[in-house]
Order: C-alpha cells, then structure tokens, then sequence
C-alpha cells in the first residue's frame, strides 16, 4: 500500500483527488494540507510514502516545501501536480528534489501510474515537459568557455554521456550513437549522478545542457 499526503490550497481540487485516487486498491490517502508549512507538519506526524503537492500555495509554497521535506526526509518522493507549466516553476521544483512535476489535467489512471513510478524510484514528467526544460535553460553569463571542473574530472566517456543526455536523447539512443549498449549507458548514468551529486536524470540534464550548450564545438 502506497500511502500518500495530498497538498493543495483548494479544497475542491483536494476532495476530487482524494475521490478518484481512493478508487486505487494499492493508494491509500492519509492526509490532506493546504500549505507547505501545514504538508511539513503532516509528513513528520504521518510518514507518507509520496507527497501529491502542488505549487503555488499561501504561506509557504510547494517548491520551500519540497525542499525542506527532501532535506528531512529524504526517503519521501514528493511528486508535484499543478496547473502551471512555466519553465522556472518546473525547474525550481526538480532542483528542490521533486521525483516528478505532472500537470492537473492529466487523465486519472496516468497520474495513479505516475505515483507508482515515483514510489519505486522514477522521475515522472508530463508529456513535453522535458524538452520545454531543455529549452528554456537559461544560459549563464557570462557563458563559459570551458566545461567545470567537475565535468573536467569526467571521463571522455562520461562527458559524451553528459552531453547527449543535454541535447534530450533516451539511454537507446545514446547507446546508438555512441555503438555501446544501453546497459553501459546506464551505467555511466549513474556514475554521472554519484559523481555530480545530483538527484535525478532530470536535474542531469539541466546541467548538461547549461555546461555544454556555450561550449565551442571541439
């Protein structure tokens, strides 16, 4: 039984979730807040295995909340659901550590997919959202000329990985490009996220795309 705390400042949105969700024999709702600061106070007296929160709350929003509830209890996937599709709440979200951002409208039986996915482990993305990302990444300034000296310490290997997986492609498609398999991609992927540090492919790709995007092609 997957157990999860609803976040959201309207009651209606949190009753109609609470409703549909509850028809899923493996999902069981125990709590609902109605501001991060109340969703901070519920995850340390409740313990949910997944957090359904939303982002634009009064009091405290849900990227501080995220934030904090992966600060203290890291082993709580928080998966947002919300209306807004701008590139910075979604990017504020993920570097936070949300496991995935979802958007309301969404059909009912995807989002009860999308919460067992993030219990196991995976980032979930609405459709398209990965490449909105991408693309509004802004570029630092002033733009680097030469990688970080965390990816200097890279293999060559490592930093081709780092950059395809910026320019959006799957782990088959760079095991294609690249002639490895895509188990070996995977492995890279993960050296990647141990060695930089970071949370999820996503937050990965963020940063490939910012350290390569301004590079001079080699």
């Amino acid at each position: 039984m997957i157990r999860l705390l609803l976040v959201d400042d309207q009651n209606l949105i949190c009753q109609g979730l609470k409703a549909m969700l509850s028809l899923e024999p493996d999902l069981e709702i125990i709590g609902v807040a109605n501001n991060g600061k109340v969703a901070l106070e519920q995850v340390e007296a409740l313990q949910p295995d997944v957090v359904l929160m939303d982002m634009k709350m009064p009091v405290m929003d849900g990227r501080e909340a995220t934030r904090l509830i992966r600060q203290s209890f890291p082993n709580i996937s928080v998966l947002v659901l919300t209306t807004f599709d701008d590139d910075q709440y979604i990017a504020d979200a993920m570097r936070s550590g949300a496991k995935g951002y979802l958007l309301k409208d969404m059909p009912s039986e995807e989002l009860a997919q999308a919460i067992r996915l993030v219990h196991r482990g995976y980032t979930q993305l609405a459709p398209g959202l990965m490449e909105k990302l991408i693309a509004g990444t802004p570029v630092p300034s002033p733009a680097p000329s030469i990688p970080s000296p965390e990816v200097s310490h890279l293999t060559r290997r490592e930093q081709e990985v780092l950059q395809l997986i910026g320019q959006g492609l799957t782990n088959r498609d760079i095991a294609t490009q690249l002639y490895i398999s895509e188990g070996t991609v995977k492995t890279h992927v993960n050296h990647l996220l141990n060695r930089l540090d970071l949370r999820n492919r996503s937050q990965l790709a963020i940063y490939a795309h910012s350290q390569f995007s301004t590079m001079p092609n080699s």
